[in-house]
């Protein structure tokens, strides 16, 4: 990747009006805020055919410019994906006002009272690859949680961008919030120089490959919120109902392979094994799915070898690399070697097993008897994600409005003076009182 320019005045003029939106965006009411979703999801509805044909137009020229399927898959915005994601903006402006909650109150001295408040990040920016519908679920949080956003998409999504972003703005103008929350940048030089931006933007949300959240991790002194592999795995357990099992993993890899939330690789018990492969094998290849095995697992009938290489690959596609283990220990150290924090899943009966999977697996997500790819914002009810975090430090996992808000002190006296404690004068309450 290039190296970081300095920021254009236009770039710094953007961010500043951006920045001084999300102020008057901050004191808007709970109401305002809901209103404005609406009109957005509105806007987003009168303008999709416009938003159609210009994803059509992308999915033609990234599909002549040799783009990989994942990608493409990934690019695909027609009327049904639309559709969901204007329910979705609709969803999260039902969802229950993240600001002004009160998670502290507490009387410091007699009329000393301190209190800790939910407020808005401030501006968010947000670098993402392929997927336009991204664009739609981000502002929306954005927009809800009080917050302005700066977002940047990859060239191959940018004719459909550029439309949902003008409708974006037309259903803000139409509302209490000010359409200049919500800007998106259009070309590389400018995606790279916002993250230089630190005192304009205060987190950085980048959604794509692997080499770009590395590179933004490595090249900007504003907090980054991400992840950059998606290495899930599914371990079939010794005591496995089988063919609950074939299902799960069968949704957890072909449901939408592109996903991130799609496993990667296949555990299995080496005592089920034989049994488990005889059903899988003929099923995935029915599916499309190349499996790539371990030497026990070709033993037993899978046809192409998986190498070092293949258990730390993030396909996202029909391919799933398979292994034979011999307990549940080898399972979970394989996942502590390979894994990438995102979201890890066991198919058992022993409740027991499970319990010691759930517990020792350091993911994000971990599952049992259950696809993987419930792993998603939407999915938990959190109306929609802005991306999904496998740092160990909280927000963790799927990103909805909680990690976007942050919050504040709040201390009110009557004259108090920090000098008046300690010395014997007073001393502190200390009472909490009821939120």
């Amino acid at each position: 990747m290039s190296s970081v320019p300095e920021p254009s005045n236009e770039l710094l003029k953007t961010a500043q009006d951006v920045r001084k939106a999300s102020v008057s965006l901050s004191q808007t009411s709970d109401s305002q805020r809901q209103s404005a979703l609406l009109s957005m999801a509105d806007a987003l509805g009168a303008r999709s055919k416009e938003i159609v044909n210009a994803n059509n137009e992308d999915l033609e020229r990234s599909n002549n410019e040799g783009l990989g399927k994942a990608l493409l898959e990934r690019l695909k915005l027609d009327q049904n994906k639309l559709e969901n994601s204007i329910d979705g903006v609709k969803k999260v402006a039902l969802l229950a006002d993240p600001l002004g909650i009160r998670q502290i109150k507490r009387e410091l001295d007699k009329s000393l009272l301190l209190e800790r408040i939910t407020v808005p990040l401030g501006v968010i920016g947000v670098i993402f690859e392929a997927r336009p519908d991204a664009l739609i679920q981000i502002a929306s949080l954005a927009v809800r949680s009080g917050n302005g956003a700066i977002l940047k998409g990859g060239a191959e999504a940018s004719c459909t961008n550029l439309e949902i972003m003008k409708a974006l703005q037309e259903g803000l103008a139409s509302s209490d919030v000010p359409s200049s929350a919500l800007s998106l940048l259009t070309t590389r030089q400018e995606s790279l120089a916002l993250l230089k931006l630190e005192g304009l933007v205060d987190l950085i949300i980048p959604r794509g490959s692997n080499e770009l959240v590395r590179f933004i991790q490595d090249n900007t002194r504003i907090p980054v919120l991400g992840h950059a592999d998606g290495i899930c795995h599914l371990y079939i357990d010794s005591d496995a109902d089988l063919e609950q099992s074939l299902r799960v993993a069968i949704d957890s890899k072909t449901q939408y392979p592109a996903a991130c939330n799609s496993i990667e690789t296949l555990l299995i018990h080496a005592d089920i094994a034989s049994s488990f492969l005889s059903i899988a094998i003929p099923a995935f290849q029915e599916l499309g799915v190349t499996l790539r095995g371990d030497p026990e697992s070709k033993s037993l009938g899978i046809m192409e070898s998986a190498n070092e290489e293949d258990w730390s690959t993030e396909y996202l596609d029909l391919i799933l690399s398979v292994k034979i283990v011999r307990n549940l220990s080898e399972a979970l150290e394989h996942i502590r070697l390979y894994g990438s924090r995102h979201t890890e899943a066991i198919c058992t009966t022993n409740q027991s097993v499970a319990s010691t999977f759930l517990r020792s697996v350091d993911s994000s997500g971990v599952f049992h008897n259950c696809s993987t790819r419930f792993a998603d914002g939407f999915r938990y009810g959190l109306g929609a994600e802005v991306g999904i975090s496998t740092q160990t430090l909280p927000p963790r996992g799927p990103v909805g409005l909680e990690g976007l808000v942050t919050y504040r002190y709040m201390l009110v006296g009557d004259g108090h003076l920090a000098s008046d404690f300690g010395t014997g004068k007073k001393s502190f309450i200390h009472k909490d009182l009821p939120l």
